[in-house]
Order: structure tokens, then C-alpha cells, then sequence
């Protein structure tokens, strides 16, 4: 009989109604939840409902009396959510080719009547190997659960298992493991759409205590960690509710998404709020109060696993002596763990709050708190009130920890987690778990700001000075650094509050630097980098780096070299730390010659504009000379640009033109090179082509077709009717991309396309990303005149698709529109995109008023 005949014999015998009856007892269960939110009794009700029907079909299919059924992973620990997998273990001694088709069979009517099974069919020694490899897999093993067939097989199982448990092999397994996993979400539980079961502070991280705890003989649940000490009384109701909140948030996600999903995705946050029965305040929506709740859960449960590791790890691990620190008579440190002698020592002393951080800086080999240590602190926090905050010696002990040449962000960090900075600066406190929803920011308020932090940090530890030359070089001559870790401390420290942060922040940052007792100059510089943080990159990103009334204005109002290098450090800082996506070396090019070219303008060294074009021009020359070229080949083409286009364009640059184009300068058909783009990442693409129309527009199609983004369009027109235009190009994904194996592709397929030149096609309107479906973008646009220029400054903002550029270019043709230059700015999800254009529609009110309309109906 065939495996097909067999598996429709099998059917038949079932009961008919399993697969109705399964889906009506969950739908059961479901509704009972809805009634009375116990989530213990869901989880046990849907693991009690699985077991019953698995055993039914196991018996059904008269499996060997040898095998055995064994529940693993969650389902083993009898916690299994609406749309989780069931893991399945089927164990044997012997297999044969019977046995496996049976077992195949039984599989597939398990998929049949709605069970979605992830299953091993494994023998005992197969599974003791497989155990001794994989921590995964040993700590699936361990939560092992007989559901049918031999309970000796599955005796024998559990007792190889235990003879060859390592307690420390698996401790010290189990913490790396959860270390690389923090990596992967960026050693972050403050990402605005966290994984509920493996971010820091996740269910991972409670079931990891758990595992470690069983593993050493110490219990296996919260109440047996209490008795066993490992754990306060207090403690053990801590962290029961917050285990049951994050287990009742994973339950509700999934009825909610109707699928395994962990993720608090922004397409669930308001039905769970909903749910929870949170409403909006002011200045809050209620999702933003549930993922507040959730942050400081996820702070809670990350700082009770720290405790608790480190008291599993005495438990497993001799312990060291006790060594004194003689300069610090109240501390004591254990293998590399430091330890107040006294747990009463913060109520009696509250000054050594601060300088238990200070122990901390002075001794990098120190690895961390202990147990008891990090109880005083939390307790502690009470006691910093405002008697606290205004007492001189705490202030001095404070601005000394900003003043440490090392472990300046790691103990920001820890102050953070053991909710003690939002203490001592109450405005901190606020924006502690606060979201962000511009779409570029990936990290709530206080996430942001201490990663803004940490990048200016780094910029003075000298291991790091390859990443950042001339942050480095600048932060290492820059005298009390300490103003720079203020101004990234409070840069951002009044966001949601309303209003403009950057002002509401200024005034929390003076007050606070003058109580702390700063220089005049300090204050003074702190106050206006807080005031101005945006100032440097709008500049550098939207406007005309060429125009020297840009330079002129914005040296105006930085008006001294240390605002300017610390304005530098500050924005280089910040736009790092916004998201891992929104970084990019052109980015880093626009802001050091913004930097360069405002020095030289600060400093005096002001020439013409005609000296500056003739430097220009004679630097390209000099690139040129190196390539040995015959005569001279700039002439015939140079005597066919004006001024504007050696402005705009720099002199490697002019070079790399000169010699494409020397002996084709009245060509009358397209060159296309390209070239890996000299900023360090992307391609620089230049076409030199008789002008035409719609010639913008079929370039953007072209590369919306590739899949890059255009972030910045020089247009220039020479003096005998080409366009010489160049682009510098992006990978939307920002994958390890092979920009070198592209370059003959881009200029072979672009130079077919404008051969062509084939008509234009509507612009097809391509669908939103989901974060800005539920955080839509209002279209901002703005027309205003460069009178200096003789042309009009369009500004964008918007939400950013696939085909924007195109539909906005293909505007620029329909209405007659000339475009000069362009700077597309991508942030996240976010587009702040500035065109300098130019037509007649422009002088028209009424068609100007059309071509407005027609640009924010495709936005």
C-alpha cells in the first residue's frame, strides 16, 4: 500500500470533526480570555487542549509502544500562546522504514487539522549529541515534557541528559548567548517597535533566569528563587507582574495580528492601548503610554536579570575574597565586582550615590555592581529629591563624572537603568521611554540621547579615531569637553512637551549648567549648541554650499571657532544616533565642508570670488597634469562653462569631467561614466548630453527603476546648449552592495535609455511603507524666491516612497519647469528635498498656484 493510500486510510478513521472542533475549543478559550483577561489560565487551557488532541491522534495512528511523544520549548513548559509552534520531540530507540511512515502520516494529519508543529524525530544518543553541540537545542531538552507512548524511553532521555549537564559550561553558554542576542537588537530595549520576546528586557530574558536557576539546583519559579534566596520576597512580586504584563501583551498581539508576531509593530500599538484601556493625554496618545509601560518593564526586568545572573553565578562559582579599597574605605570589590560594605550606606550617606560611580571610572577593570549594591540604589532613588539635586557637593560630584576621562557613557547608562539619572535631573525623567514618531528617529528620547552621547564620547577615546579622523582630531584639542556631553545630554531633553524643543531645552540646559556652577562661556556655549543643534546640518543638507551668502550667514551665527567645532562634534553626534539607516558618508562630506569652508570664513580668509575660482580652476589643472594628457584638454570645454559651474562644482571633480569629456565636447549623443563616489560609499554618475527635454526626469526614472536613491543632482547647462549633469547615488537597503560590478551597467543601460528617449510615463503612485501608514507625514511644500540667483527654492517634506523623485521631476516637464540643482535628504521614512528651479509658470500666480496643487496632490 503507497504512502498516499495509507495516509487517506488514516484520515478517514480520524474523527471527521477534529479540525472544527480545535478551531472552535481556541475560539473558546479566546473568548473566556476576552472576558476575563487571565492569561495563566489561556496559556494552561490552550497547552491542556493541544495535549488532548495530540494523544488522541497519537493513539489513532497506533505508533509503536517504543516511541515516545515528547512536548518541548514553551509547550513543554506547558506555556503555549494562541499562534506559537508546537515543538514536538518524537523519540526512539531503533527506527525503521514502518515506523518513519507512520510517523510522516501522523505529521501530516497534525497539519491537516490545524496544528502548527515544529517537530524532531531524534534517538536518545542523537539527542544527547545534538544537546552537547547546541545550547539551543540542550535548553529545549530540559523543558522536556512526556505527553504519550514510553515513559522509559523518555526516562532514559532525561537521565543521559543529566549525566552529562555541566552547570558552569551551561551558565556561562546561557549568558553569552543572551549577550550576542542584545547585540542583535543593539544592546537596546528602547527601539520603538522592540520584540517583546528577545529585545533586553524581553520574556528571553525572565525564561534565561529560569533555565540558569533550574540548571543550578536552585528552582524554578519565581516563589522557589525567594526561598532560595536568590531573590527578595519584593522582588519575586516585581517580577511576577512584569512577566504577566509582557506575557498578556504577547497574547493580545497575537489575537491581534492573528499570527506568531513578537514584535510591538506600529500596526498593533493603539489596538493594544485600546485594549489595555489607556486614553491619551495632552501631550500623549495612548500607545505612546503603553510602550511607556513596556520600557520601564523592560528596564525593570533587565535590571532583576542582572541581580539574579550574578547571584546564580555565587551559587555555581567558589567565591573570591574580599578585597578593600583603601582610597574608597566604603566599597569592597569580589572578582571584580564592586560591593558597598553596608546596605544602609546610601540613606546614611547619600553623597556616595555619585561616588559609587566615580569608584566605577577610577577602576575600568571593575565589571560591574553586586546584587546588593544595585538593591541600595534602587532604593536610594527616593532620596534624591530637590535638597539633593541643590547640594553643592552632589553638583561637583555630578559635573566630575562628566569630567572622567573614561567609562563616561557606560556609567550615564547605568544611572539610566537603575532609574537614578531621571532622579537627579527631573526633565530627563520625563522623556525617559518617550517615543518618537518622525520616522527617522528608531529610538525613544532617552535612547537617543544617550547614543548621541556615547558617539561624542567616542570621538575622544583614541582607539576609535580611525572611525572619525577629524571628529578626533577636533575633540582632542577641545578644552573642557564636558560642555559637549551637557549640550548632548539636554539637546533633545523637552521633546514632546510642545512647542520647539530646541528653545524649551536651551532653558532647562542654562539653568541646570548655571546651578552646577559652569564658566560664564560655558553656560553660554552649552545653552546655544542646545538652541542650535539643528542648525548645522539643515544648512549643510538644503542649502547651497557654493553660494557664499550661505557661508557668510551661517558663520554669522556661529561667530567663534569653538561654537563651530563643537556645533561639528554635536551634529556629527546626533545624526549617528538617530538610526542606524539614516548615516551616510555624503552626508559626512556636506558637514565637513560646511565645517572647512566656515573655518576659513571665521578665520579671515575671505578672498574674491574670482581669486577662489582661479585656485579652483588651477587645483583641477593640477589633477589633470598627473594623467599625462597631450596639450591641453580643459581648453575647448572650459571655454564652454561659466562661472556657476566651477562654483558648484570642486576640483577633483572638474577633473574627472575634463577628462571624459576633452575630445567629445560637441558629442551628439549622451556619455554616461560612472565612478564609486570619491565620499566613500555610492556611486557618482555624470551625463553629458545635448540638452533636451524631460532629460531629469528620465534619469530618475531610470535609477527608481535600479532601486537607488538620488541624494544629490547637480544640473548645469553649458554655454553651448549641454547638460552636464552629475548625480551622486544610493542603495534604498544599504546592503553590502557590489557598487564596482554596477559601473559599466549604469553607463551601458542609462545611455540606451536617453538613446532611446522614449515618452514619459505616468508616474505610478507606489505604496507607503507601514510605519508611515500609521505615522503619516503631512506634505509640507514651500516656494520662495533666491533673488540673488534669479530663481525659486522649492522645499519638500514628505513621506518617502518608491518613484517620489520621479513623480516630482515629471511635474518639473509638464509645467515647464527648468531645474538648477538638487538636494534630496532622506531621514528614515522622512524626505526633506530642496530644488532650485526656474520657468515662467513661476511669475504666473495662477499656473504657479496649478503647478503647487499638482506637486501636493502627488506628494
Amino acid at each position: 500500500m503507497s504512502a498516499e493510500v495509507a495516509a487517506l486510510t488514516l484520515t478517514q478513521r480520524l474523527p471527521i470533526g477534529w479540525r472544527q472542533q480545535l478551531k472552535a475549543e481556541r475560539l473558546a478559550l479566546k473568548d473566556k480570555f476576552r472576558l476575563n483577561g487571565n492569561v495563566h489560565e489561556l496559556l494552561r487551557g490552550h497547552s491542556h487542549l493541544i495535549d488532548q488532541m495530540l494523544q488522541a491522534i497519537w493513539r489513532a495512528v497506533e505508533i509503536s509502544p517504543d516511541y515516545a511523544l515528547i512536548a518541548v520549548g514553551g509547550y513543554g513548559r506547558g506555556e503555549l500562546f494562541p499562534y506559537s509552534d508546537i515543538d514536538l520531540l518524537v523519540l526512539h530507540q531503533h527506527q525503521d522504514r514502518q515506523h518513519q511512515e507512520k510517523i510522516e502520516q501522523w505529521v501530516g494529519t497534525l497539519w491537516d487539522v490545524g496544528m502548527e508543529v515544529g517537530h524532531s524525530v531524534r534517538s536518545v544518543a542523537e539527542c544527547v549529541a545534538e544537546s552537547a553541540r547546541d545550547i539551543t537545542v540542550q535548553t529545549t531538552l530540559r523543558e522536556a515534557r512526556l505527553l504519550a507512548g514510553s515513559r522509559a524511553t523518555f526516562t532514559t532521555l532525561i537521565e543521559s541528559l543529566d549525566a552529562q549537564h555541566d552547570v558552569k559550561q551551561f551558565y556561562a553558554a546561557k549568558v553569552e548567548e543572551q549577550r550576542k542576542r542584545h547585540l542583535r537588537f543593539n544592546d537596546t530595549a528602547y527601539s520603538l517597535e522592540p520584540n517583546l520576546k528577545e529585545s533586553p528586557g524581553g520574556l528571553r530574558d525572565l525564561q534565561n533566569i529560569l533555565w540558569l536557576a533550574h540548571s543550578a539546583r536552585q528552582g524554578n519559579s519565581w516563589s522557589a528563587l525567594a526561598d532560595a534566596d536568590l531573590i527578595t520576597r519584593h522582588e519575586a512580586r516585581q517580577i511576577k507582574r512584569h512577566e504577566l504584563f509582557l506575557k498578556e501583551l504577547r497574547v493580545r498581539l497575537h489575537y491581534l495580528a492573528e499570527r506568531r508576531e513578537d514584535r510591538l509593530l506600529f500596526d498593533f500599538q493603539t489596538a493594544l492601548a485600546d485594549e489595555f484601556g489607556l486614553e491619551g493625554k495632552k501631550q500623549k496618545r495612548p500607545s505612546e503610554m503603553l510602550m511607556q509601560r513596556y520600557y520601564q518593564t523592560a528596564k525593570a526586568v533587565g535590571f532583576l536579570n542582572t541581580i539574579i545572573l550574578h547571584n546564580i553565578s555565587g551559587r555555581i562559582h567558589p567565591l573570591a575574597p574580599l578585597v578593600d579599597l583603601p582610597e574608597s574605605p566604603d566599597f569592597q570589590v569580589r572578582a571584580d565586582v564592586l560591593r558597598v560594605r553596608d546596605e544602609t550606606l546610601y540613606q546614611s550617606k547619600p553623597e556616595t550615590i555619585f561616588e559609587t560611580f566615580r569608584v566605577l571610572q577610577r577602576h575600568p577593570e571593575l565589571t560591574g555592581l553586586s546584587p546588593t549594591t544595585l538593591r541600595a540604589l534602587w532604593r536610594a532613588k527616593e532620596r534624591m529629591d530637590a535638597g539633593f539635586r541643590a547640594n553643592p557637593r552632589h553638583q561637583s560630584q555630578f559635573i566630575d563624572i562628566l569630567r572622567s576621562p573614561q567609562r563616561v557613557t557606560d556609567v550615564l547608562r547605568r544611572m539610566n537603568q537603575y532609574g537614578l539619572l531621571g532622579r537627579y535631573i527631573p526633565a530627563f525623567g520625563r522623556i525617559v521611554g518617550q517615543m518618537q514618531h518622525d520616522l527617522f528617529h528608531v529610538y525613544t528620547v532617552d535612547e537617543h540621547i544617550l547614543k548621541v552621547l556615547r558617539n561624542v564620547r567616542r570621538f575622544a577615546v583614541p582607539r576609535f579615531a580611525h572611525e572619525f579622523p577629524v571628529c578626533s582630531e577636533l575633540i582632542a584639542s577641545f578644552e573642557r569637553v564636558e560642555v559637549l556631553y551637557l549640550a548632548a545630554l539636554f539637546h533633545d531633553i523637552a521633546k514632546g512637551r510642545g512647542g520647539d524643543h530646541s528653545s524649551l531645552g536651551a532653558v532647562d540646559a542654562r539653568r541646570f549648567c548655571k546651578s552646577h556652577g559652569l564658566a560664564r562661556e560655558d553656560i553660554e556655549l552649552v545653552t546655544w549648541l542646545v538652541e542650535s543643534h539643528l542648525v548645522m546640518s539643515a544648512t549643510a543638507q538644503k542649502q547651497d554650499l557654493s553660494d557664499p551668502d550661505v557661508i557668510d550667514k551661517f558663520a554669522k551665527r556661529v561667530g567663534s571657532m569653538r561654537r563651530l567645532t563643537a556645533l561639528y562634534l554635536l551634529t556629527v553626534a546626533d545624526i549617528r544616533g538617530t538610526s542606524p539607516k539614516v548615516w551616510n558618508a555624503w552626508k559626512g562630506k556636506l558637514l565637513e565642508d560646511l565645517y572647512r569652508v566656515t573655518k576659513r570664513r571665521l578665520e579671515g580668509a575671505r578672498a574674491s570670488d574670482a581669486v577662489e575660482l582661479a585656485a579652483k580652476r588651477e587645483d583641477a589643472l593640477h589633477v589633470i597634469r598627473q594623467y599625462a594628457l597631450t596639450s591641453d584638454p580643459e581648453k575647448e570645454l572650459w571655454a564652454k562653462l561659466d562661472d556657476s559651474y566651477f562654483r558648484r562644482h570642486e576640483a577633483q571633480e572638474i577633473a574627472w569631467h575634463t577628462r571624459v569629456i576633452r575630445n567629445h565636447a560637441t558629442n551628439s549623443e549622451a556619455i554616461v561614466k560612472a565612478r564609486l563616489s570619491p565620499v566613500g560609499e555610492g556611486v557618482q554618475v555624470m551625463i553629458y548630453s545635448p540638452d533636451r527635454e524631460a532629460l531629469f526626469a528620465r534619469i530618475c526614472g531610470f535609477f527608481g527603476r535600479l532601486g537607488y536613491s538620488i541624494i544629490e543632482a547637480k544640473i548645469y547647462t553649458t554655454l553651448h546648449g549641454y547638460a552636464l549633469d552629475s548625480f551622486y547615488i544610493l542603495d534604498k537597503a544599504k546592503k553590502d552592495s557590489h557598487y564596482r560590478d554596477l559601473l559599466s551597467y549604469i553607463e551601458h543601460e542609462l545611455r540606451e535609455t536617453l538613446a532611446k528617449g522614449m515618452a514619459l510615463s505616468e508616474p505610478v503612485r507606489a505604496r507607503v511603507s507601514r510605519q508611515a501608514k500609521h505615522f503619516p507625514i503631512a506634505p509640507e511644500v514651500d516656494l520662495k524666491p533666491d533673488e540673488r540667483a534669479g530663481q525659486q527654492i522649492l522645499s519638500i517634506v514628505t513621506g518617502d516612497r518608491q518613484g517620489l523623485l520621479y513623480g516630482i521631476a515629471y511635474l518639473f516637464v509638464r509645467h515647464g519647469i527648468t531645474l538648477h540643482t538638487a538636494k534630496v535628504n532622506t531621514l528614515g521614512e522622512r524626505v526633506e528635498d530642496v530644488f532650485m528651479i526656474s520657468g515662467d509658470v513661476l511669475s504666473d500666480s495662477e499656473r504657479c498656484g496649478l503647478f503647487l496643487r499638482d506637486i501636493v496632490e502627488q506628494l
